[in-house]
């Protein structure tokens, strides 16, 4: 482990922030409106549990991101963002498989990091998040209903795991493109992957999870860059069937 990776790190995120960090999960989900007005101060303290000092914090906060802004006498409100550059990159091609080639690509630079900070940052309840990801993928699995939106909640948790929020921004930003064979696409989970190939996701998505239980950075980046290298190369052999 190196120094980079050790004591720091680990420090117990205040309060603030992870109400901050919520948030912004939630405005960048779509969970409030864009222009919509966020919970009152008082709602927001019985919500997190929290005292109004710290929802003030967190609040100001995202202010300072531009995600919020306050209305005299009315509330806080969300600001509607600006197109993102992600979102621009070629919305026309969104539903190409080379796009998903392109997109893993980044993943790769990114999520193979990221594995191995959470192994060595992760919390015990960020731990259990990316149990409980990795436990519902499994279930909806059996149900025989489409797993993207729970992989990608697995490939979340373990960035936010990493406690650098511009991990999860990252993933935020390329939305549905970071797992892009789910029910918006023409690759959708419903027609194209077969329940052994998605059995197959969840045993790589295993292997990274115990890698990062076990708090083995070398494990948890080489299980995410198997993994990640495997879905490059199955989108390879799709696109020359195509």
């Amino acid at each position: 482990m190196s120094a980079t990776e050790s004591s720091p790190a680990l420090r117990r995120p205040k309060l603030a922030d992870l109400v901050t960090g919520t948030l912004r999960r939630r405005i960048a989900a779509g969970e409030y409106d864009a222009s919509g007005k966020l919970p009152t101060e008082g709602q927001m303290t019985t919500i997190f549990g929290v005292s109004r000092t710290v929802v003030r914090e967190a609040i100001a906060a995202l202010a300072a991101d531009g995600l919020v802004q306050s209305r005299q006498g009315a509330g806080v409100f969300v600001v509607p963002s600006p197109a993102s550059p992600f979102n621009a990159l070629g919305a026309e091609s969104a539903n190409k498989i080379s796009v998903a080639i392109n997109v893993l690509e980044v993943r790769m630079g990114i999520e193979i990091e990221a594995a191995g900070l959470a192994a060595v940052r992760r919390s015990a309840s960020q731990e259990a998040a990316i149990h409980e990801a990795w436990n519902e993928f499994g279930r909806l699995l059996k149900l025989g209903i489409p797993t993207g939106k729970t992989d990608f909640a697995f490939h979340r948790a373990i960035a936010a795991a990493t406690n650098n929020p511009f991990y999860t921004e990252v993933l935020e930003a390329l939305g549905s493109r970071t797992i892009p064979c789910d029910v918006a696409s023409p690759w959708s989970t419903e027609t194209v992957l077969s329940r052994e190939y998605q059995a197959g996701l969840q045993r790589e998505h295993r292997d990274i999870m115990e890698a990062i239980s076990a708090q083995d950075a070398a494990a948890a980046r080489e299980a995410m860059r198997q993994h990640l290298s495997r879905s490059q190369e199955r989108y390879r052999a799709r696109l020359r069937t195509v």
